[in-house]
């Protein structure tokens, strides 16, 4: 029965330890256990909190026998992506520079989780500092793609979607700048949940381009991304999804997501729709202009604040760093303070306008990715691969972004194809009802 476990969503499992069907202290023992077994281990966590998840475990199985659970995670394990602070564990963002980086306190989203009872199993890898859709990272680890052994699994959350999709977590905590959930998840097949920036707290979460950062999770099930969202935000009110339906919903397929969508994503995002539409939705398409406005200034937008987010430690060792990602962050320099502020006051007048072309829908639809899974050898290797991919990864995954909108990823059922679902700034209640619908006619 274990080993079932590790194939359960989140939410069935904390449906088991509140029927006292599973133990707390046996499920993580289970997990960990299996995460030592495992052949790729060490490409998938940085470092395991072991000490930490036996003692939260404990304090998760008394509590369950005394009637007094906190949340309907209490007892869950989950991983971290390795730039969420960890009081006492190195918290080095897949980066050498800041090897041996040891935080004093959690952060805030992990508090948030930790004290509704979820269970730290440790840090997973990631991409150098978060700056790349690959998951690529020669520093430290490049964690595997569940449907490719030769390719990447997408990042900057790389090792938390391969710790989902490889049986060694139930659920993981990434993040997303401009597709970090997004991408490894359609790419391992999984649900993932870009939230809104500004929702969800980034205290203690090591930045990147602090404007555009947001936090979410990467998990088997919309119910499960529903209450991770409440639990990262310390809150026991899930969104209900009871009686999600797409009847009567109106989506507009965002005809720009289409562009640079590749045989494999087309297919997949096509047939998805297909069964969207059978089950009662309606759909529009339509290219937009101001997306395409907003997409010709993201170097502009990203570029300069994240250089100078990292100047100090990048310059004061360059040759730690994997030449790709430091160039990357060097591209900051080519813009000045007045096109950066140019450039933002732009981007409201584009989202605003984007909001009222969009505002009759329920959620916009495009491919998760335009591309599938890249060779990790031949992005090692060839400069300009490595370029060319890593961009059109996040082409269609930065327009939520940069749109400031709230996202939902979905399998499509094709192996590493995705479906995002979007919708306005604050709707991720409403884009959870709408995705558990979404997820049954696709299932």
């Amino acid at each position: 029965m274990a080993d079932e476990w590790l194939w359960m969503s989140a939410a069935d499992l904390g449906r088991g330890i509140a029927a006292d069907e599973i133990d707390p202290v046996e499920l993580t023992e289970t997990y960990l256990g299996a995460i030592h077994a495992h052949p790729l281990r060490e490409r998938i966590y940085a470092r395991l909190t072991e000490d930490r998840a036996m003692a939260e475990a404990q304090a998760a199985a008394e509590r369950a026998r005394a009637g007094t659970r906190r949340s309907a995670l209490d007892g869950v394990p989950v991983s971290w992506k390795d730039l969420f602070d960890t009081a006492g564990t190195a918290t080095e963002a897949g980066s050498a520079l800041l090897r041996g980086r040891v935080p004093e306190t959690d952060a805030e989203v992990l508090a948030n989780a930790s004290a509704l009872g979820l269970v730290c199993l440790g840090k997973t890898h990631m991409s150098e500092l978060a700056f790349s859709g690959l998951g690529l990272n020669p520093v430290t680890e490049t964690p595997p793609c569940v449907n490719d052994p030769d390719a990447v699994p997408g990042g900057s959350s790389s090792g938390a979607a391969a710790s989902v999709a490889f049986g060694l977590a139930p659920a993981a905590i990434g993040s997303d700048t401009g597709g970090s959930v997004r991408i490894p998840a359609a790419w391992n097949d999984l649900v993932g949940l870009k939230t809104t920036a500004g929702r969800i707290s980034t205290n203690g979460v090591v930045p990147l381009v602090a404007s555009f950062d947001t936090v979410g999770p990467l998990c088997r099930t919309v119910e499960d991304a529903a209450l991770l969202l409440a639990a990262l935000e310390g809150r026991t009110d899930a969104a209900d999804l009871s009686g999600a339906s797409l009847e009567g919903t109106r989506f507009l397929i965002l005809e720009n997501g289409l562009r640079e969508a590749r045989d494999a994503p087309r297919a997949g995002f096509e047939s998805a729709v297909n069964r969207l539409q059978a089950a009662g939705a309606v759909t529009d398409k339509a290219a937009l202009d101001v997306v395409d406005e907003a997409l010709a200034m993201s170097a502009v937008l990203y570029t300069p604040e994240a250089y100078a987010t990292w100047r100090e430690e990048i310059e004061a060792h360059p040759e730690l760093m994997f030449q790709e990602i430091l160039e990357r962050f060097r591209a900051g320099t080519r813009f000045s303070a007045v096109e950066l502020m140019q450039a933002w006051q732009k981007l409201h007048r584009l989202r605003d306008a984007f909001r009222r072309a969009t505002a009759g829908y329920d959620a916009v639809l495009l491919p998760s990715s335009a591309i599938m899974p890249p060779d990790a050898g031949r992005l090692l290797t060839d400069h300009d691969y490595y370029v060319s991919e890593n961009l059109l990864a996040l082409v269609n995954t930065r327009i939520g972004n940069l749109m400031g909108a709230a996202v939902l990823t979905l399998p499509t059922g094709l192996p590493s194809t995705g479906i995002m679902f979007m919708g306005p700034p604050m709707s991720e209640e409403r884009l959870l009802r709408i995705g558990a619908a979404a997820e049954a006619a696709l299932a």
